[in-house]
């Protein structure tokens, strides 16, 4: 299975700080926001992964994560030259996507929970026939896409930014999907904000009836952070967690030695060893 970062558009919900660095390399807390979702990825065992991002930022996330092997997998790089939707920015990959199965996340997602390993690969297991989506209950529905369910209780459709505020379980930005997605992809007409929707997707295999759900439940805890407000929230999560048991969230260096996936054995002169702040001594600190 590969993966797919999706880091594309402009930000503007975070002008002026995104006016001249993406959106998706702000800081939260100790690292830049696109480690979250990659993280998540690696957690799974995909070691694969391709970022989609605009033009614009492509020399930033090189300067940043390079060819990835710092971190032990294998990262490329594609152009969305416009923000036409997530199923067109799937079409860009397809060179990268191949006749693989594969996991989609959105460069703004960050999961956080007990057992995600486990969840995530449970979820990749059961995924035969079609797409699953990660699901988490937020107090308002009505600002995410959310699941109409049939009458004997399996997913009807999914129905975008309902109307009336009420709690239940929004779709997070966290996807597995077969090889035939690609195909149906590019069966998917533009909506009327000109953009391919992931919802239109999602609804041919609910249609099928080959959509799953993965429930993330108490305990998990599910940041959109495409906000100032979020961003401030996320930041302040991450550092009381890493404060309280002493461990990073979204370490990208202690996930690849966990999955063996980097050598113990560091050379000496590694730039780890010349910069001096918490992350990389505690970076340090693993090996």
């Amino acid at each position: 299975m590969k993966g797919i970062v999706l880091a594309g558009g402009l930000g503007s919900r975070l002008y002026p700080l995104t006016l001249s660095i993406s959106k998706h390399l702000l800081p939260v807390y100790d690292k830049p926001l696109i480690f979250y979702p990659i993280s998540v990825l690696m957690l799974a065992g995909i070691k694969d992964i391709l970022i989609i991002c605009n033009p614009i930022h492509l020399e930033q996330y090189k300067t940043l994560l390079g060819n990835g092997d710092k971190y032990g997998i294998s990262l490329n790089y594609e152009i969305q030259e416009e923000p036409k939707g997530i199923c067109n920015a799937l079409l860009v990959g397809k060179d990268f996507i191949g006749k693989d199965d594969f996991s989609l996340i959105l460069g703004d997602n960050i999961f956080y929970g007990p057992g995600m390993t486990h969840i995530l690969k449970k979820s990749i297991n059961n995924n035969l026939l079609g797409a699953t989506v990660f699901t988490y209950h937020v107090p308002d529905q009505s600002k995410f896409g959310v699941i109409n369910y049939s009458k004997n209780g399996k997913i009807g459709n999914i129905v975008e930014k309902p109307k009336g505020e009420k709690p239940g379980s929004a779709v997070t930005g966290l996807y597995l999907f077969k090889n035939e997605a690609m195909m149906f992809c590019k069966e998917i007409k533009p909506s009327k904000r000109g953009e391919c929707e992931i919802t239109s997707l999602l609804n041919i295999y609910a249609k099928n009836d080959i959509l799953l759900e993965q429930k993330l439940g108490r305990g998990f805890v599910w940041f959109d952070a495409g906000s100032f407000e979020t961003l401030i929230e996320v930041s302040n999560f991450v550092r009381s967690i890493e404060k309280r048991h002493g461990y990073k969230i979204a370490c990208l260096e202690e996930i690849a030695l966990g999955n063996g996936w980097l050598n113990k054995k560091i050379d000496k002169k590694n730039s780890l060893f010349k910069i001096q702040n918490e992350y990389y001594s505690y970076v340090r600190g693993l090996y």
